[in-house]
């Protein structure tokens, strides 16, 4: 605003006088003051109403801001998401194109294993070899 040092100030008080008089000057001072107020009011309301549309300025950059780092942390989280379930649908697709596992399975139970000569009787005590025993002294 305006500065007005003291000086000027009485100056200003004694062209007053001269110009209005002493009998107009107090209602001149009213007047002023009054205007004075009307103006600095004024211009704190436009002061603070700029503020108040710097603020929301600030606010909807932040908000505009956060939302796009949202939207990459969701894009990232969904790329993460698709590297990881694409091994998986790898070993899914892989399953559907061989033979069916209980087919396999079933096959490999009644074949007998291709290395077994011939069965032992487990009936007869000689037909299982006897195992070296080894003394608890740990002599032979």
């Amino acid at each position: 605003m305006i500065e007005i040092s003291l000086g000027k100030m009485v100056l200003l008080a004694l062209i007053a006088l001269i110009v209005l008089g002493p009998e107009k000057l107090p209602g001149a001072a009213r007047t002023a003051g009054a205007l004075l107020r009307r103006v600095r009011s004024g211009w704190d309301n436009v002061r603070a109403e700029v503020e108040r549309e710097l603020e929301i300025e600030e606010i909807k950059r932040t908000a505009r801001d956060a939302a796009a780092r949202a939207e990459a942390v969701q894009n990232e989280l969904k790329e993460t998401l698709q590297k990881a379930h694409e091994p998986f649908a790898a070993a899914a697709a892989m399953i559907k194109s061989e033979p069916s596992v209980e087919a396999t399975a079933t096959t490999v139970a009644h074949e007998p294993p291709p290395n077994v000569q011939a069965e032992l009787p487990l009936d007869e005590p000689s037909a299982i070899p006897a195992a070296p025993r080894e003394s608890p002294h740990g002599g032979a």
